[in-house]
């Protein structure tokens, strides 16, 4: 299967490279896009990692021009889907054009995307030239009816300029001192993920001259937006041996200057993620949505459900101004999607609440009636234009609750059953932040479903399906917001984490239980509970790719089991709380070498391979990390070559929360089990035994920071060895943000009758000044001995019913952490 989607993907590229020596300056526009299968180049072809981005001065991108996720159609899904490169053709654009004019349009679809492929060669100044055959009548002609239709029109270019344009020394338009042989980067360096083009030097100013002639002929062609990609750090390359952050910077420029849309692609590295908002409109978080299997389907299901855990980590950073994007939406027919009905409801449900572009790769002209409802249906596409990203309660489970707060107060709650059976999935309230009770309208079915106090359960959900609900706060109830909501803002030099939170953790106290009763001797006491395994199995965990568990190896793994995969590109990830973690798998001549990345950071590429005859190793530590600052970590490891990966455990390192972390019970005599607490004794939620809560007062006391558990509770262990696990409270959603600069402060907005202000404190924070409405009210002192969480520190229950502003300035202390804000609504509207 991989190999065939590798040729058709190869063989679409080789139509128009034959364009590509004499192209456009930007190598690549006739080239096709990457493949989720397709794995990152081995050895790219000439380092770079030292040179860092010589950009232009930026120009940011127009308020107005990215205030919404565009809707709109683009043409590559259906490039792959045909086989064909050249099915672009004018007469298809046009159809397209009509169609979403006809059926789309009256809904807000207004954007016409001509993906790779459409252009035939330059001009005397390195410029791109449509190609003739593909628009007899000139491109011009089919952007006018675009245009005509009301809609936007938008190109294709990857970063670069091709071989051929560099060798010819072309003058450089509007710059006759410029040529194109003086603006690549020497030595040659590639420019893109496919080895097209060169590197342009943007320490060279004609290198923007030759930028902006480009710019200058798409804004009098009429170009509304561009798709720029191939961009890295991303694109399977985020060890910055290729970085376009230069072009990526020289474009923005160029484009936003002209009031065009800049949309960057594909799979762009998080950890540039602040790089991409202030450059571009729009950033594709993942690899291609399509198969690549022609004439057979355009996507599948493992192509949407890999989404989730990449929007996990994505949702914060969309917004008015920029948007998460999600590739093209194929559900508009069914005997192409590739999807179930539930899965394409499914797939247009992640989209809406991502806030993401919703651009459809179908053909227009073959819409069946359920795909039209579903891109139609209005309250889920207010949803998607509302531009609030959801976020999920957590995402290792099947049945997964991800939710937004909107800026009228209301909450888009999407309930997802990714698993492979019906299930109840059920919403609580307390997990949204909602303390009262709800009304709830279900917005697929556009139901009203009455009241919910507490929560509300969606039952028997199918395979693959979900349940979109609409769920509005009723008179008097409290909504806390998170500090990383977009209704909160921030002004000065803020920054999220950082090692400035504390996360909710739990540390085991592992206890050997034997009965001397019976004839049993004392057993040694166990090993350090600060060393714990997670077994490949933890729910935890995230693999992203086509993964599987196989179990009874008899080969000596942790718990006889592992996770595998084959596909180079898929990964596996997880976040900790602790001090150090090791990755432990299986070595064998079978495996390969795997990229190590902690907290977002390049580690090192590792080796699991051993030479044929060297035999298996057995739960082998190929990778650790100690003395890591106490906090959360996340490790991912992505395969980069042999056959598999494997996953056999992970063994994490946690902080020592407690004086002791071993203790020998025997349950013919038994004794209390005190045990010092090493973080503030209010900071301890309690305690439990295989998922049971202990009860304080009768089976343990807390006196100052001792915890005693008592001999009556210890009595009724089994024998063996068991946890009883001590767990500590966090800050809100294990995250904070944090300022060291005086004057800095945090705003939120909110209609209500009261609003609160909940933090940390901590020995190296000082006072900060609230105002509400702008009047200052009080002088906090956010000063305490040891670092607490979810602590109240201001509270404001009287307001008159209205709009009001709660502002929070830092005016002493080393550090201001923010964490939550709550507010009460007396009706939400």
């Amino acid at each position: 299967m991989h190999e065939r989607k590798k040729l058709l993907r190869t063989t679409i590229a080789a139509v128009t490279a034959g364009v590509v020596a004499i192209s456009i300056g930007l190598a690549g526009a006739g080239t096709a896009a990457a493949t989720e299968e397709t794995p990152p180049p081995e050895s790219p072809a000439t380092p770079a990692a030292s040179d860092a981005p010589e950009a232009p001065a930026a120009t940011d991108a127009p308020a107005e021009l990215a205030t919404k996720p565009y809707l709109g159609w683009s043409s590559y899904s259906m490039q792959v889907y045909s086989g064909d490169s050249h099915w672009i053709t004018a007469d298809q654009i046009i159809a397209q054009s009509d169609a979403m004019h006809e059926k789309l349009q009256p809904f807000g679809y207004d954007h016409i995307n001509v993906d790779s492929g459409w252009n035939g060669s330059v001009d005397g100044n390195g410029l791109p030239v449509p190609s003739t055959e593909l628009y007899p009548d000139g491109l011009q002609t089919v952007i006018d009816h675009v245009h005509a239709n009301g809609q936007k029109f938008g190109l294709y270019f990857i970063p670069g300029i091709s071989p051929d344009v560099y060798e010819q020394a072309l003058p450089i338009a509007g710059a006759p001192e410029c040529t194109t042989h003086d603006i690549v980067k020497q030595p040659i360096q590639q420019a893109d993920y496919w080895n097209i083009g060169y590197r342009l030097d943007f320490s060279n100013p004609c290198s923007q001259k030759y930028i902006d002639s480009i710019a200058n002929l798409l804004d009098s062609w009429g170009v509304d937006f561009v798709k720029f990609d191939s961009v890295t750090p991303g694109s399977g390359v985020s060890d910055l041996s290729l970085d376009a952050r230069d072009d990526v910077a020289a474009w923005s420029q160029a484009l936003h200057s002209r009031g065009i849309w800049f949309e960057l692609s594909w799979a762009l590295d998080i950890n540039y993620a602040d790089y991409w908002k202030e450059k571009a409109d729009g950033w594709r978080v993942d690899w291609d949505v399509e198969c690549y299997c022609a004439h057979e389907a355009l996507t599948t299901w493992d192509n949407i459900a890999r989404l989730f855990p990449r929007m996990a980590d994505w949702w914060r950073h969309g917004g008015p101004g920029g948007w998460n994007d999600l590739d093209s939406l194929d559900v508009g027919n069914g005997s192409m999607d590739g999807l179930t009905r539930d899965e394409r409801r499914t797939a247009t449900t992640l989209w809406a609440i991502s806030a993401a572009p919703m651009y459809l790769g179908n053909d227009l002209t073959q819409l069946d009636q359920f795909g039209l409802d579903l891109v139609t249906n209005k309250e889920v596409l207010a949803v998607d234009q509302a531009g609030t990203p959801a976020q999920p309660v957590s995402i290792a489970t099947k049945q997964q609750v991800w939710y937004a707060l909107n800026a009228d107060g209301t909450y888009t709650v999407a309930l997802f059953n990714l698993g492979r059976t019906e299930a109840d999935v059920t919403a609580n309230w307390a997990d949204l932040g909602l303390a009262g009770g709800a009304s709830v309208r279900d917005l697929w079915a556009g139901k009203n479903l009455g009241s919910a106090d507490t929560g509300f359960t969606a039952e028997d959900v199918p395979i693959h399906g979900v349940r979109l609900l609409k769920v509005t706060p009723e008179k008097k109830a409290t909504l806390t917001v998170n500090d990383d909501s977009l209704r909160v803002s921030y002004d000065g030099d803020w920054a999220r984490n950082g090692n400035n939170e504390v996360a909710a953790t739990s540390q085991p106290l592992t206890v050997s239980v034997f009965d001397s009763s019976t004839g049993d001797t004392p057993p040694t006491a166990p090993a350090d509970g600060r060393t714990v395994a997670v077994n490949d199995n933890d729910p935890g965990i995230v693999y992203t790719g086509s993964w599987g568990q196989s179990g009874t190896r008899g080969l000596g793994d942790f718990t006889d089991d592992v996770h595998y995969v084959e596909a180079n590109g898929s990964s596996f990830q997880y976040t900790f709380q602790g001090t150090g973690i090791d990755y432990v798998t299986e070595t064998h001549e079978s495996q390969g070498d795997v990229d190590v990345y902690l907290d977002g950071v390049f580690q090192q590429t590792v080796s699991t391979h051993l030479d044929p005859g060297a035999g298996r190793g057995v739960q082998v530590a190929v990778w650790s990390a100690s003395g890591l600052p106490n906090g959360s970590h996340t490790l991912q490891v992505v395969k980069k070559s042999g056959a598999f990966m494997l996953l056999d455990k992970l063994d994490v390192t946690l902080e020592s929360l407690l004086g002791t972390s071993s203790a020998v019970v025997d349950t013919a005599a038994p004794t209390d089990i005190a045990v010092e607490v090493l973080r503030d004794p209010s900071e301890l939620v309690g305690l439990s035994h295989d998922g049971t809560a202990l009860t304080a007062g009768t089976d343990y006391d807390v006196s100052g920071s001792t915890v005693t558990i008592r001999a009556g509770y210890l009595a009724g262990l089994a024998v063996g060895d068991t946890a009883i696990d001590f767990a500590f409270r966090g800050d809100l959603h294990d995250d904070v943000d944090a300022t060291t600069v005086d004057g800095d402060s945090v705003s939120f907005a909110f209609h209500g009758t009261g609003v609160s202000w909940i933090g940390p404190t901590g020995p190296d924070q000082g006072t900060v000044e609230v105002r509400i409405d702008g009047a200052t009210v009080a002088t906090v002192d956010t000063h305490s001995d040891a670092r607490l969480t979810a602590q109240p520190l201001f509270t404001s229950a009287a307001l008159k019913d209205g709009d009001h502003t709660i502002t929070v300035v830092k005016t002493s202390g080393t550090v201001l952490r923010h964490d939550a804000f709550a507010y009460t609504v007396k009706k939400v509207k």
